[in-house]
């Protein structure tokens, strides 16, 4: 059961329900996607380089939001489901804040760098993909795809504007200061956003708890009944290997190209580039998703980032970093998108928030051993070759997966005549 009309609570022109669209954008810009992995590159140079740490280490950190993840995702979708969009992201924005904060205060340990990934991890699924998805899908049916890829465009632009505001702040205060500055960013946004605008429809948790009115209950499976189906593993295989191949390649762009020559500050521009192609592979996607078959778009746009990760391994220069950039971005663009709409088109909206939850895991675990990966190769090898080659293939087998998933349980809802 999702709302076509406007949003509760409003007035007039605030009453169109894609201003929540406009705030999820906005949510999206900040957060952990955008402060804890996109913006990680420019941070891995200076801290490794005061503290001592290698870059193998110092990325394990992402490995540590991956796995705690795992625990805190799902019980944080089961949450939303059960109280509703608000009362459990808020205080969510205000332990994430923190923890981004303390990371400028931590010492030369670097059990104290992942216990405070750890706690981000806690907090993070508030201001993850999930969150916002739900939201989305609870008010979207026949322009979910649409929605959901405007709203993500928020993590299309956080790529652009975290890394720099990330490097502005290193150059001019110093790291430490960098990551008080991006908290305080993360929490004036990300709260405004949700104290303000995005909420659930009129009755939602109610009829998703089975307490509102008779035959009201939404359409979907429960997330037991999900877990029994050989389509939610596929789904989830597809989105480890997205999440493992294209952020371990992101996180790991402005070293690699630095480490070719490239000077600091065009590196990042170069990193920062990806948010345009996330910001068009976002709303194309959506658009097309809306459209087409989504499986045939999956597979096309995972094929985009195997190219880019190919082109990294080649060492070609030239515009080629650049294009192979824009490719990974365009990649992970379109894939958040995608799980939200896979979510809600073949398990329906009932248990949205919980079966998302079980399913995003396999992304962060993805997002995480990435970037580690990525930096025990060159610990090792002195190289990211391997691992790009590497990536470039499991991008090509998680393309064909995407390719056999078959038909949508839960189609659009015919017109009302």
């Amino acid at each position: 059961m999702t709302s076509e009309t406007a949003a509760p609570g409003t007035q007039g022109f605030w009453r169109n329900r894609w201003w929540i669209v406009v705030a999820c954008a906005v949510g999206l810009t900040v957060g952990t996607g955008s402060i804890l992995v996109l913006a990680f590159g420019v941070f891995l140079k200076p801290v490794t380089e005061e503290m001592g740490w290698s870059r193998g280490g110092f990325s394990a950190a992402l490995l540590v939001t991956g796995v705690c993840s795992v625990l805190f995702t799902p019980i944080f979708g089961r949450m939303l489901d059960r109280f509703g969009i608000r009362r459990s992201v808020l205080p969510m924005v205000i332990v994430l804040s923190l923890a981004i904060a303390s990371l400028g205060m931590m010492g030369p340990y670097l059990i104290v760098l992942y216990l405070i990934f750890a706690v981000a991890a806690s907090g993070g699924p508030a201001q993850g993909p999930m969150t916002y998805s739900k939201a989305i899908a609870s008010w979207f049916d026949k322009e979910r795809g649409l929605a959901l890829g405007i709203a993500t465009t928020g993590s299309g632009i956080g790529a652009i504007l975290m890394p720099l505001e990330a490097q502005y702040l290193i150059d001019h205060f110093g790291w430490r200061e960098a990551y008080f500055g991006l908290a305080l960013t993360n929490f004036v946004l990300a709260f405004s956003a949700f104290a303000l605008v995005i909420r659930d429809p009129p009755g939602y948790v109610q009829n998703a708890r089975g307490l509102g009115a008779a035959g009201s209950l939404p359409p979907g499976i429960t997330g037991r009944e999900a877990l029994r189906t050989g389509r939610f593993w596929s789904l989830i295989t597809i989105f480890f290997i997205g999440g493992l191949t294209i952020n371990g390649t992101l996180a790991h762009v402005v070293a690699l190209l630095t480490d070719h020559g490239m000077p600091t500050d065009i590196a990042a521009r170069v990193l920062s580039s990806s948010g345009i192609a996330i910001i068009i592979g976002r709303v194309l996607g959506g658009y097309l998703l809306d459209r087409y078959f989504a499986p045939y778009v999956g597979a096309v746009v995972l094929a985009l980032p195997a190219i880019g990760c190919a082109l990294l391994a080649s060492g070609v220069g030239g515009p080629a970093p650049i294009i192979a950039v824009l490719l990974c971005g365009a990649g992970l663009g379109v894939e958040i998108d995608m799980m939200g709409f896979f979510v809600s088109r073949y398990f329906g909206i009932r248990t949205f928030g919980e079966i998302y939850g079980y399913m995003f895991p396999g992304f962060a675990v993805g997002v995480g051993l990435g970037p580690a990966l990525m930096g025990f190769d060159y610990d090792i090898f002195h190289s990211y070759n391997l691992a790009l080659i590497g990536f470039a293939v499991l991008l090509v087998i998680a393309a064909f997966l995407c390719s056999r998933l078959g038909p949508y349980a839960f189609p659009k809802a015919e017109p009302r005549r």
